[in-house]
């Protein structure tokens, strides 16, 4: 079995700096992380460098609780971000996520891609990562 990915492109109306807050920023991630449209953090810990770490608690509207966790790979501000992903409940699981940031007009365009994917995963990432996108374009508008 094959290594998949999900490449997304995503527009933001908000500039490359704001869209790299909203990923680096624990307040800012604090208001996004999780693709439960109803869902909440619960505690953000992020060490944006290379080597540092970054640690996701969020539940969904029902309650059931998920931590992401990973090591940051490339930190370029403000136009890449590449650091490993995995869940808590999944030890040994470890892919891979990319962020790259350009400048669109009066927006920003994100290339992500998160590789490196297995079926031993439970989790839907294509449609996961839209619902979140949908939620950090949200959050950018209301702080412009």
């Amino acid at each position: 079995m094959s290594p998949q990915s999900v490449h997304i492109d995503w527009t933001f109306a908000a500039t490359p700096v704001q869209v790299w807050a909203a990923w680096t920023e624990p307040s800012f991630v604090r208001q996004w992380f999780g693709s439960n449209p109803e869902g909440k953090v619960l505690d953000a810990y992020l060490d944006v460098r290379p080597g540092g770490r970054f640690e996701v608690t969020f539940a969904d509207e029902d309650g059931t609780q998920h931590t992401a966790q990973g090591i940051y790979r490339r930190v370029e501000q403000p136009h890449l971000l590449q650091f490993s992903w995995g869940w808590k409940s999944e030890p040994g699981i470890e892919t891979a996520i990319t962020v790259s940031l350009f400048p669109e007009g009066r927006g920003t365009k994100m290339q992500f891609e998160h590789s490196g994917l297995i079926h031993k995963s439970s989790h839907d990432y294509e449609s996961g990562w839209r619902s979140t996108f949908a939620k950090i374009e949200k959050v950018l508008a209301s702080r412009t």
